[in-house]
């Protein structure tokens, strides 16, 4: 299998997970002209466990290095299985609550209340698990990094015209980033992060563990995604029938969007036998960046705006490429 033996390779693909967990949602945007979320969220789900098929028959079959996929799957551990279930489980849960609490109290208060503890939690519990890196620089790097969120919900909160920001969609977003800072750890858990290239008989390698995960993912969306279809946080409630009606082009862009985040993540799992696993979640979650310059220079959403506002986006760019910045020092 494909194993990250540098450094520098690692944080490559650590920014590669950036770029991608902040590019997926451009095809919920074209999605949304004629197609609801909770019916868009089942083509992002495939697309995610297309993705780790493709990935674990190509870059985990190939190389001398470590077990293959298949050989690697055969031998994993019934504990590992579980526990990269329960992460593929939690983090299914988190990603509906944290779209359900954007659609209740907006991207402005959704965005950094989720995203900000999902980003400090996550980091914490990883850096427990594998205590790898300089602690100062890395927690330094976090602070930074969450001060940038801030900015950006304010500056995104400035464009907003009207609206508002109900109490269920903040606890909505708090429970989000509970969860979402949990799923990391869960999956990691099933890894033998500390040796890649003669894993203990029982762990996952990467694209096993990534696999088990999409399938948890996938199995635990007919609970998650039912439930969002039937009680939907805006609009009138949704069946399978319709779902089977979509347009084949329409289904296309949602599992366009599931293998850009399943790409995104599973460099990120392959980056932390190198990176460690805090460096890898913590560079990941400057994912809001990529949104913003999607937002900024695609989708022109700061159009019009006042030079207040304009110096606030700035402010929120250096405040993250600074963190970014902290955070690769920190395992060097």
């Amino acid at each position: 299998m494909f194993i990250v033996n540098s450094y520098l390779l690692a944080i490559v693909l650590c920014v590669v997970t950036m770029i991608c967990w902040g590019s997926w949602g451009n095809t919920q945007k074209l999605a949304a002209k004629n197609w609801r979320y909770e019916l868009f969220y089942w083509d992002y789900v495939i697309g995610i466990v297309i993705l780790s098929l493709l990935i674990g028959f190509t870059l985990g079959s190939t190389g001398e290095e470590g077990r293959s996929f298949i050989p690697d799957l055969q031998q994993v551990s019934g504990a590992a299985v579980l526990s990269a279930l329960v992460g593929g489980v939690i983090f299914n849960a988190s990603n509906i609550l944290l779209s359900a609490s954007v659609s209740l109290a907006g991207m402005a208060v959704a965005f950094p209340v989720g995203v900000g503890i999902a980003l400090v939690l996550g980091v914490i519990l990883n850096y427990i698990g594998q205590p790898k890196g300089d602690a100062c620089l890395l927690f330094t790097g976090v602070a930074v990094i969450m001060v940038a969120i801030i900015v950006n919900g304010i500056a995104s909160g400035r464009m907003q015209k009207g609206g508002t920001t109900g109490r269920k969609g903040i606890v909505l977003a708090v429970i989000a980033g509970v969860l979402m800072s949990c799923f990391y750890r869960f999956v990691a858990a099933a890894m033998d992060l500390d040796n890649f290239q003669t894993p203990e008989p029982g762990k996952a390698t990467p694209y096993t563990a990534f696999f088990i995960f999409a399938v948890g993912i996938f199995l635990s969306n007919f609970l998650w995604g039912t439930l969002a279809m039937k009680y939907p946080v805006e609009g009138k409630p949704v069946g399978y029938k319709t779902y089977f009606e979509g347009a084949f082009g329409t289904h296309l862009v949602g599992i366009l969007g599931g293998l850009v985040w399943g790409l995104g993540t599973v460099l990120s799992y392959i980056a932390a036998g190198k990176a460690g696993a805090a460096i890898s979640y913590a560079l990941g979650q400057g994912a809001p960046m990529i949104a913003a310059l999607w937002g900024v220079f695609v989708w022109h959403e700061f159009k019009g705006a006042d030079s207040k506002t304009k110096l606030l986006v700035a402010l929120m760019f250096a405040f993250f490429i600074t963190g970014l910045s902290l955070i690769v020092m920190a395992g060097e």
